[in-house]
């Protein structure tokens, strides 16, 4: 396999998260419009109404007769109370930066999801661990083509409370189909790791054998 595959028209480096000796089943990554879009109105309803509302108080204190010595208390205030809109701006600033990190593979051992933004990212999911594989489909996902897969890795308890493991491919094309081959690989290898030997044939059995599902 070459150091660099297309995907999607873009060239991206298979050297850092793919294993010596692991075959990519399928690799993808979100599409960029959906993805943009999805950052922009994200946290945007909070955003608006954070701002809004902070915008009111500005406007009234600038419109007040206070004390000058009053805005050195206020200014950093409001810096620090408009969190949710610096968070919201920073979606939207590194949306294209973000996508372009962004990539899932999934090979014949494992999945693994890369992203970032100045850092890079990987996140390693194994076939053993997957409880359920999910697809979802939202309105404003139907007119921009894309769904977002996810994969279920089960609950575990944290003190009192029942915390759910999930990882999603985000913004998906052709989701439906990336959904039932994503299933079908799953089942495919939990079923082997289980019953060995119903994949593997009996003049090279064991770990060794190549998945080509």
């Amino acid at each position: 396999m070459s150091k660099y595959t297309k995907i999607g028209g873009n060239e991206v480096d298979y050297s850092d998260p793919i294993l010596p000796g692991e075959s990519v089943l399928w690799s993808g990554k979100p599409k960029k419009g959906a993805f943009v879009l999805n950052s922009v109105l994200g946290m945007l309803p909070i955003a608006l109404l954070w701002g809004v509302i902070d915008g009111f108080f500005i406007a009234n204190i600038l419109k007040s007769d206070m004390p000058t010595m009053i805005y050195g208390f206020m200014i950093p205030f409001f810096a620090i109370h408009l969190f949710p809109v610096w968070i919201w701006l920073s979606n939207v600033l590194t949306a294209g930066k973000r996508w372009k990190n962004t990539n899932y593979y999934v090979t014949d051992k494992r999945i693994v999801m890369q992203s970032g933004f100045v850092n890079m990212n990987y996140q390693t999911v194994y076939y053993k661990d997957i409880k359920n594989v999910n697809l979802h489909v939202g309105i404003l996902d139907r007119l921009l083509g894309v769904g977002d897969v996810t994969l279920d890795l089960g609950a575990y308890v944290a003190g009192e409370n029942v915390r759910r493991v999930s990882h999603t491919f985000f913004d998906i094309e052709n989701p439906q189909e990336v959904y039932s081959r994503l299933q079908k690989i799953v089942l495919d290898i939990q079923t082997d790791i289980e019953y060995p030997n119903a994949y593997r044939p009996e003049e090279n059995p064991g770990y060794n054998t190549k998945y080509n599902g």
